[in-house]
């Protein structure tokens, strides 16, 4: 079934409406959304902050794989606060109006998504106990590269010269710190265990990397079914059903792994104290849950491949501060990765202003010609 995303369903308004209309709407800025700015102030505090603090979690004695997964999600139930201030909010206005605007399909998959999220945290989690922050970023970045393949198949994004030129860049920074492999080793981690950080933050990647295009097409679908307008109080019900499974999710192994029994010990002999080992997780939780919203919010009001693009500018943040609270080693071959990747964070957005530009050229010209 051909779907549309709300960023191409504007698109194609924009160009039905007449000639004098479509000429004050037809390019408007990505700065100038609401949703996308308050989108991207989330995700600048939560990919700023999460890697900090699920590192800091490792280097101070914490060693827990399936807490640290379960702290990328279990911040969740947060958004119940606004879900309902939202719905009473719609209450004074229509009396008929639904608890839930989610609809069955739409649940079921944000349950999928959830799962591969859970699974996408763990990934993630172990890559982090083995790597540097500076590293694990970097190779974080490649989900660039695995979203524009699965938008390109799942929701037939796109592309310009420019966002291939930024995927290809991107790729070409994470092949070199492939080649850099143990260069940056940590003290008492194990090549072994060094390699299989750098993979499975690389699995980590390529399954977020296929979580983005699908929940674009999800919303998509939805859309086209309903007729509704996707809104943000929709953006949070998705993102508390896919943050519940994934806690869900790292529970389960939790309880396998007996570490709910371990949480008191550990936090006992944590290097920041025992108040500092709760307050690190309650953090975590907090700044994990705003990035993750605004990602989602990045996909809906934009794209996929937008909300991949963002999280990839946002790496040079992380590098730095990794640099300065942890005195990371930041060598050549770092920084030319580095440098790759904010070349093509520009050369996307370049892009994008550049069609901009033309798409407002282009309808006070065709205004001219009807006259």
């Amino acid at each position: 079934m051909e779907v549309e995303t709300p960023a191409q369903t504007e698109r194609r308004e924009q160009q039905q409406l007449p000639s004098g209309a479509g000429a004050r709407v037809a390019a408007k800025p990505l700065h100038r959304n609401p949703r996308l700015v308050v989108s991207f102030l989330l995700m600048v505090l939560g990919s700023a902050s999460s890697p900090l603090l699920l590192r800091t979690y490792y280097l101070h004695g914490g060693n827990r794989k399936w807490l640290s997964s379960l702290l990328q999600s279990a911040g969740c139930p947060l958004l119940l606060v606004p879900i309902c201030a939202s719905f009473f909010s719609r209450r004074r206005c229509s009396a008929t109006t639904p608890l839930f605007l989610m609809s069955p399909r739409l649940l079921a998959a944000s349950i999928g998504v959830g799962l591969m999220a859970g699974l996408d945290g763990l990934l993630y989690a172990y890559g982090m106990a083995y790597l540097p922050v500076s590293t694990s970023s970097i190779l974080s970045a490649t989900q660039l590269a695995f979203t524009c393949g699965f938008a390109l198949l799942l929701v037939r994004q796109r592309f310009t010269p420019f966002s291939v030129n930024a995927v290809v860049l991107l790729s070409v920074g994470a092949v070199m710190l492939g080649m850099n492999t143990g260069g940056d080793r940590p003290a008492g981690v194990s090549r072994a265990q060094y390699s299989a950080g750098f993979a499975t933050t690389l699995g980590a990647a390529a399954l977020y990397g296929f979580i983005l295009p699908v929940m674009e097409l999800s919303q998509a679908r939805h859309a086209a079914r309903t007729g509704c307008a996707v809104t943000y109080t929709l953006v949070m019900e998705m993102q508390i059903v896919i943050g519940l499974l994934a806690t869900a999710f790292s529970a389960v192994g939790m309880l396998v792994n007996k570490d709910f029994q371990a949480i008191p010990g550990e936090a006992q002999e944590f290097g920041f104290g025992k108040a500092g080992y709760y307050l690190l997780l309650a953090g975590s939780a907090i700044v994990y849950q705003c990035l993750f919203l605004g990602t989602m919010g990045a996909v809906f009001y934009g794209s996929a491949l937008l909300a991949g693009v963002i999280l990839t500018v946002l790496i040079p943040v992380t590098e730095v501060l990794a640099v300065l609270f942890f005195h990371e080693p930041f060598n050549g071959i770092k920084g030319i990765a580095l440098t790759l990747s904010v070349w093509g964070f520009v050369s996307y957005f370049y892009g994008e202003i550049h069609n901009n530009a033309q798409q407002s050229d282009k309808s006070p010209n065709i205004e001219q010609l009807d006259h």
